[in-house]
Order: C-alpha cells, then structure tokens, then sequence
C-alpha cells in the first residue's frame, strides 16, 4: 500500500482477542432489517462491534453491497458511527431502502399490516407492475417473505410448505415488519440510501481517510452458501475490489467463503485473514474470513 496515501491500518483485532475464537449464533442478534437472507451477515454483527470498538468513532461507515444491510442497520441503531451510507446495485432490494429512508416508510408499513395474504393476492402483487417506489418496495418485500429461501433472483418458486406447514404465511409476520420499518424510520437522520453499484462507490471515495467500508459481495467463490440464487445482481470483478481496496485511504473490512482462491488473493496483497467460526439457524458450525489490510 501507498504509504502517502493511506495510514497505516490496524490487524482485525488484537492477538489476545485473535485467539479467542467464538462461534456465533445468529438466532442470538437482534433483527433490524425488513429482509430474510439465508446466509446472510447477522452472524457477522458482534465481530464488527469488536472491530468498531478499538477504533476512534468513524464519521462515515459504507456498506458497499447493503442486500439485507443488518450490518450497516446495526451500525447506525448503536450509534458506532456518525453516518451511514447503505449502497445496492439491485433496484428490487434498493426500492426497499428507497423507501424506508427517503420515501413513504409508513405508508409501506401499513400497507404491510392490511395486506391480505392469500395465494392469490400474493401472486397478483408478484405479476404486477409496481407504479411507485413504495409498491415496487411492497412487492420486493412480500417475493422475499414468500419465495422459497428469500431469492429475488429469477426462478424462484413460491413456499408451499414453509414452518409447521403454514405455506406462505410462515415467514410473513406483518406486525413484525411493520415494527422494524417503523423502527427504521427513527435512523433517517443517520443513514443514506444510494443506489448504484458497490464499486463505483469505492472508486468515489477511495481518497477518503473518514470512511469505514464494511464490504461483503454478493457471490464470492464456487460453492458459496448464500449462491448465485439469492441475488440478480451476482458477478463481481474481485481482482479489481481487492486491489481497490488496496489503494483505500480509509479503514476496511470484507468477508468471504472460507475458499482457497479468496485466501491467495488476501496473501497477494499481505491482509490480514481471521478465520472465523458461527453457526447457521440450523446449528452447523461454518467458517467465514474476515479480511482487512495490515
């Protein structure tokens, strides 16, 4: 890294705390986000508050690639930094963000609320074609609740089953929602919305030394859980984020797959790696990296 152009950035975390390896229960971290996201970044909730806490109180923390944004949420609802900025290429999740920060967030919420959900209904708002950002959002929200696994991408089917049999109705807790969006609306004031694509954002700010960058890509490495299914917008040019993220004046994170291709191109560069230990909702015990710049 260009010594005049980037200070010198701290290890993940300190060596007595690098040893001490917890494994993560996500069921254990509390729910912000309006999205369900198998594979999602709730695990990752506690490690960034640890990270966050041996460093001064940043100005600005972006989430690159925001998808369900519970980091960036966490960020700004615990007041780890000043400022937040969510940045999401998929105009189906960004519709979401769109609305809840710089929309009619309560209007989506009550929408939520009076919604009748039936197979029919649900595949009437799944065909139509959304004439605001606040239907789009509305649309985007119920296909994540009742497609199977949360997948936006094309082909994802209907639950029919869903838990204890209960179909579509099994992940769709409207008074739940509403509340989150509700809660949402209070972060106005700290969080900004933008969408467009994680690495021109990069490439924008990269002279910034008052910038945090949480950066989790949405497809990282063959065999990756979340997959290619979850999400439209799937291919990244990661070469080129990591050698941005070489260059980046300010402070970073990124996470990825245990995958021996992610670890050659952290190496390349001399990052840091920290493996990682969590557990799925299902209990099995899974290994992410998390990797910033020495």
């Amino acid at each position: 890294m260009d010594s005049h152009s980037a200070p010198v950035q701290s290890p993940l975390f300190d060596r007595e705390n690098s040893e001490k390896k917890r494994i993560v229960n996500v069921a254990s971290v509390k729910q912000l986000s309006p999205f369900r996201y198998p594979g999602g970044k709730t695990w990752l909730v506690p490690e960034v508050r640890r990270w966050l806490s041996q460093k001064p109180k940043p100005p600005e923390f972006i989430e690159l690639f925001a998808g369900g944004g519970i980091v960036g949420l966490t960020v700004a609802a615990e007041g780890l930094a000043d400022h937040v900025t969510l940045v999401e290429l998929d105009p189906d999740v960004g519709a979401v963000w769109e609305t809840i920060f710089h929309g009619d967030a309560e209007g989506l919420a009550e929408r939520i609320l009076q919604f009748d959900l039936t197979l029919e209904n649900v595949q009437e708002v799944i065909a139509s074609s959304p004439k605001s950002k606040s239907e789009h959002a509305f649309k985007t929200i119920l296909r994540n609740r009742c497609c199977h696994g949360g997948i936006l991408a094309p082909g994802s089917g209907l639950l029919k089953y869903g838990e204890n049999g209960k179909g579509l109705a099994s992940r769709w807790y409207p008074t739940t929602l509403a509340k989150r969006i509700r809660h949402l609306i209070l972060l106005r004031g700290r969080v900004t919305f933008v969408e467009g694509d994680g690495l021109n954002t990069l490439c924008q700010t990269i002279h910034r030394r008052d910038v945090i960058y949480f950066i989790d890509p949405p497809y990282t490495a063959p065999g990756k859980r979340a997959g290619r299914r979850l999400y439209t917008y799937s291919e990244i040019d990661h070469e080129n984020l990591f050698d941005l993220c070489q260059k980046a004046a300010g402070d970073l994170m990124m996470t990825y797959d245990d995958a021996s291709s992610v670890r050659e191109m952290a190496e390349r560069r001399d990052f840091h790696i920290e493996p990682i230990p969590m557990k799925n909702t299902h209990h099995a015990e899974m290994f992410e990296l998390l990797i910033t710049p020495t």
